[in-house]
């Protein structure tokens, strides 16, 4: 089998592996907001009948049911084929990302792959809950905090150097910075303002960011985030005429998910001589 052959292999791997977390992303985002247990069967809002695993495949069980509960007819939204279809392109860019080709699969790309997509995994869920119910659950920000040390701290066991490669120093001192920075311009800005004007779980975000990236890879991460934030922002504001509640994390998770998949040639031009 030539590497081409592996490699597309390999791809639709990761694709399907994609689908199914997306399936899991599903679960955590309907049952994260309550603290509920993730680990039951999936059952019908409507009536409560278990969904059997023959009705629990990624899109194609959606497309078989038509959108709907097999037991009682209850439409099921398209927010969760969507979301499994996400998880599967997140999937495959990811991997394209980190093992362009046959000559980067090898076990510290890999590895590479399954921690990054552990970290989109906890930025997806928070961004979904974030704008369904205006939080970010603890799960996916400050208790992802140890996971983003621990998945440095594997990676540079097994050698992997590659973007966005960080030192378990690197990932100590970005969680704290970034946390540290976050919780001062909450605390700040509720003095001066006498209103929030940061969330804490932003700031718990910023905390798992610098976890995972270090510290000068989250910071390229934010501002990318932040400024896909005040153009979204300020189209909605001129489109509705009005102020409105708007969620900072998605924002911020688009743009530290865009920064690991494509902003290599940019973090080596803007910091040439740093150790990212």
């Amino acid at each position: 089998m030539n590497d081409v052959v592996v490699h597309g292999v390999a791809q639709g791997f990761a694709i399907l592996y994609g689908l199914v977390i997306g399936s899991f992303w599903n679960v955590a985002i309907a049952r994260m907001p309550d603290d509920q247990s993730l680990w039951p069967r999936s059952r019908c809002p409507g009536c409560g009948s278990a969904i059997a695993a023959s009705d629990n495949v990624p899109v194609l069980s959606w497309l078989w049911l038509r959108g709907r509960c097999r037991s009682c007819g209850m439409a099921i939204s398209p927010s969760y084929p969507l979301i499994e279809v996400l998880g599967g392109l997140l999937g495959w860019l990811l991997f394209r990302a980190l093992v362009p080709d046959a000559t980067f699969l090898d076990g510290p790309h890999v590895t590479a792959w399954v921690v990054y997509f552990v970290f989109f995994s906890c930025l997806v869920i928070g961004s979904f809950v974030d704008l369904r119910h205006r939080i970010l659950p603890d799960q996916v920000t400050s208790y992802a905090v140890p996971l983003g040390l621990l998945g440095v701290a594997v990676l540079q066991w097994v050698g992997f150097d590659g973007f966005p490669h960080t030192t378990v120093r690197g990932a100590v001192i970005g969680a704290a910075f970034w946390g540290l920075s976050a919780a001062g311009v909450a605390g700040l800005g509720q003095l001066w303002q006498g209103q929030e004007v940061l969330g804490w779980g932003d700031v718990k975000l910023a905390a798992m960011l610098g976890s995972f990236l270090g510290p000068l890879h989250t910071f390229i991460a934010v501002m990318w985030g932040s400024t896909l934030g005040s153009i979204v922002g300020v189209a909605l504001l001129i489109a509705l005429r009005r102020r409105l509640y708007y969620a900072f994390g998605p924002p911020l998770a688009v743009g530290a998910m865009a920064y690991v998949l494509f902003g290599e040639p940019f973090a080596y031009t803007l910091f040439p001589q740093w150790n990212l």
